[in-house]
């Protein structure tokens, strides 16, 4: 029984260890700046979309907000106009791995090397940018992902509100979870290439000016 029961405490750890990109138990990643400042930073994942970014960039650009997107490297071809509009609109553009397979936490350290130094490469041809900041792909962390950021000397991003605008249709459903969370310093979590995001922006930036927050880029917050 007492085996057991180690047995189990010992999974959800691992589990906690893995799958809470706070926990820091593997990577220190930087998910929230400690303020009383009312200042929030808002993430993109999963593009460059080719429908659904140039939305969200429009909406950005109406209320003259800046963001990150954390960008999958295999999306580059073909979207490098979108990136360069990204870039010439103040944004900031982070890797957010080449494949973002499924198993890529399981990948060997050479093989996940080789992802991020692939995605890199991409994003900085289209770009003419240099990219330092990496976010995990499910926000999983582990050792070998621990070890391939730091011998790539990317700087580790997380996030403290996480929308799950992947969850559920209903813009207005989304941004309420965001306001429970909403505190100063916060970096907000949101998916670039779902059907929905730039109405969740418009009504997320309208909740953020009613609130009296400034919407700054992650790494002023760094």
């Amino acid at each position: 029984m007492i085996a057991t029961t180690l047995f189990i405490i010992a999974l959800v750890f691992l589990f906690y260890a893995s799958y809470n990109i706070r926990s820091g138990i593997y990577l220190r990643t930087f998910y929230r700046k400690r303020t009383q400042e009312k200042i929030v930073a808002l993430t993109f994942d999963d593009g460059p979309d080719e429908a659904q970014t140039p939305r969200v960039l429009d909406v950005l650009q109406a209320y003259q907000a800046t963001a990150s997107f954390f960008c999958i490297g295999r999306k580059v071809k073909g979207n490098e106009a979108l990136l360069r509009r990204m870039v010439a609109e103040g944004h900031l553009i982070g890797n957010h791995s080449h494949s973002h397979a499924n198993l890529f936490p399981l990948f060997s350290l050479r093989k996940m090397k080789q992802d991020l130094a692939t995605c890199t490469q991409a994003l900085e041809e289209a770009t003419s940018q240099p990219i330092k900041y990496f976010r995990p792909p499910f926000g999983v962390t582990n050792p070998t992902i621990a070890r391939a950021i730091r011998q790539a000397g990317y700087t580790p991003i997380g996030w403290n509100i996480r929308s799950l605008d992947t969850c559920t249709a209903s813009p207005a459903k989304v941004v309420k979870r965001i306001e429970r969370q909403l505190q100063p310093g916060s970096v907000i979590l949101l998916h670039d290439r779902m059907p929905h995001c730039a109405e969740i922006v418009t009504l997320l930036l309208e909740l953020l000016r009613k609130k009296g927050y400034t919407i700054v880029r992650l790494d002023s917050m760094l």
